[in-house]
């Protein structure tokens, strides 16, 4: 049986792609990943996505710079999500910071709980 094969995509041909912190274990992000991203990711070691607003592959970091090196990768136990273990370059998420999870629940409000990484800090 292939390792695609044991993947359940959603009827897009998606497939939810959590990014964890292979040195401090934290979320970073969800992405999409569809056949074609999961292949790339597994022949060049780096994480590749589906995005879902361009209708395109993308490397992270292409453009950026800030790059996810992969370690491992796991398939959970329905076949339906995917842990990217990574080494992540730089911020993960667009808005410049280490984590796309930076709104914590308080008091019936997101609290956002991460500034934005400065460039001194990459």
């Amino acid at each position: 049986m292939s390792l695609l094969s044991q993947i359940k995509f959603n009827e897009a041909g998606l497939v939810p792609a959590i990014a964890q912190d292979a040195a401090t274990g934290r979320v970073l992000m969800m992405a999409w990943m569809n056949e074609e991203a999961i292949e790339q990711t597994m022949a060049t070691g780096f994480a590749h996505y589906y995005s879902r607003s361009r209708s395109k592959q993308w490397k992270k970091g292409e453009s950026s710079g800030h790059v996810q090196k992969v370690i491992d990768m796991f398939l959970d136990c329905d076949g339906d999500t995917i842990l990217v273990i990574i080494e992540q370059t730089g911020p993960a998420c667009h808005t410049n910071r280490k984590s796309c999870f930076y709104k914590k629940q308080q008091d019936g409000a997101w609290l956002t709980i991460e500034d934005p990484m400065k460039e001194a800090n990459l």
